[in-house]
């Protein structure tokens, strides 16, 4: 992430196509491919969007992203949703700063991740999830 970045961003999702760097180890997905043969776009099951609206602290712009970057983070968020059938969730912080200290993004990260489980417990409710898979909700996080 960029550090001059002043916002915190919800990716709804991660790619599978364009990785064109190498991360600090030298490492380059194949082809530039996460999966091969996988789906272009891989969607988490949280609205990232309805997450974003509902979300407001004090001084601290939560945005929503569908473009994580092409880079370590796409790349391993991609995986994730993948192999987690869409229950993962990327949360892009800018760094520490006199205009965000720990304290702040701290508070900020407890009121979006608590919204994305209330986010995602209604998906769940919804779309009855498949029985054997494990179900989380706020509770089980307190």
């Amino acid at each position: 992430m960029d550090s001059s970045t002043k916002a915190v961003f919800l990716e709804q999702c991660g790619k599978n196509r364009g990785y064109r760097d190498t991360d600090v180890r030298g490492f380059r997905p194949d082809g530039g491919v996460c999966l091969p043969g996988g789906p272009e776009v891989m969607l988490s099951v949280v609205s990232m969007k309805d997450v974003c609206r509902r979300v407001a602290v004090e001084d601290v712009e939560v945005a929503f992203s569908r473009d994580a970057g092409r880079y370590i983070c796409d790349y391993t968020y991609y995986l994730s949703l993948h192999f987690g059938c869409g229950h993962a969730a990327l949360i892009h912080v800018p760094p520490l700063s006199h205009w965000l200290p720990a304290s702040l993004l701290g508070k900020t990260l407890r009121v979006i991740i608590r919204e994305m489980l209330e986010e995602s417990g209604e998906v769940q409710t919804r779309s009855a999830a498949a029985p054997g898979k494990q179900q989380w909700d706020a509770a089980s996080f307190r």
